[in-house]
């Protein structure tokens, strides 16, 4: 199986996608940690702030030496060049807020997923054309699960993702399966501001569980 279809199956499999960024290298380290420990094999760190590639370099080190099995994404990638920096550290798959061509076409050159970020059936369609095997609704907190139900006949077989308006919820994550999604990205909702200020992880690895079992009910 490619790299690329390798990390969708388990994108699937897991039925999630969290993401983070944090500025400090060690709290994104111990937040890794928790996440893996509580069964997380795939997941996005976000480039949202100065100290991302280093942090990622600080993160890939840790995943070969100790967390085996995870998949280690890399998160608003609006560049190709910000696309070949992240690669040459070792992202496994690349998700963008954006439909950037140039991205995709990085990407596929090392045969790795790209998750473009899309908003209307237009950009929809453009993101399929350059070979989007996984779209990622954004931003889900506008579009609603009702966006999905409404477009989805006329994408059949196209996956989709939200990221965004996801709820640490049975309802809200029900809610979305059903409307059609294979998995749901969980930013804030589950690594907030104040358990990463705060360094609660042992609240993290518990709502890490939760989720995980909502969205296997879900499903």
């Amino acid at each position: 199986m490619s790299k690329k279809d390798t990390v969708l199956d388990a994108i699937l499999t897991q039925g999630s996608l969290p993401l983070f960024f944090y500025e400090d290298a060690e709290v994104s380290l111990e937040i890794t940690r928790t996440l893996y420990k509580a069964g997380i094999r795939v997941f996005e760190y976000t480039n949202r702030g100065a100290a991302a590639l280093a942090n990622f370099i600080v993160l890939k080190k840790a995943q070969q030496e100790e967390m085996p099995g995870l998949h280690l994404g890399i998160g608003t990638i609006k560049t190709a060049a910000e696309a070949a920096a992240f690669i040459a550290a070792g992202a496994d798959f690349i998700v963008a807020p954006t439909i950037n061509p140039e991205v995709g076409a990085v990407a596929k050159q090392h045969d790795l997923l790209w998750i473009p970020g899309c908003m209307t059936p237009t950009e929809i369609s453009i993101a399929q054309q350059h070979g989007a095997a996984l779209i990622k609704l954004f931003p889900a907190n506008i579009l609603g699960p009702e966006f999905m139900s409404s477009i989805r006949e006329l994408f059949g077989g196209q996956l989709f993702i939200p990221t965004g308006g996801v709820e640490l919820n049975i309802d809200s994550i029900s809610t979305w399966f059903r409307a059609g999604v294979c998995a749901v990205g969980m930013g804030s909702k589950l690594i907030s501001k104040k358990v990463l200020d705060n360094r609660l992880y042992e609240q993290l690895y518990s709502d890490t569980i939760k989720l995980m079992e909502m969205v296997q009910t879900s499903k």
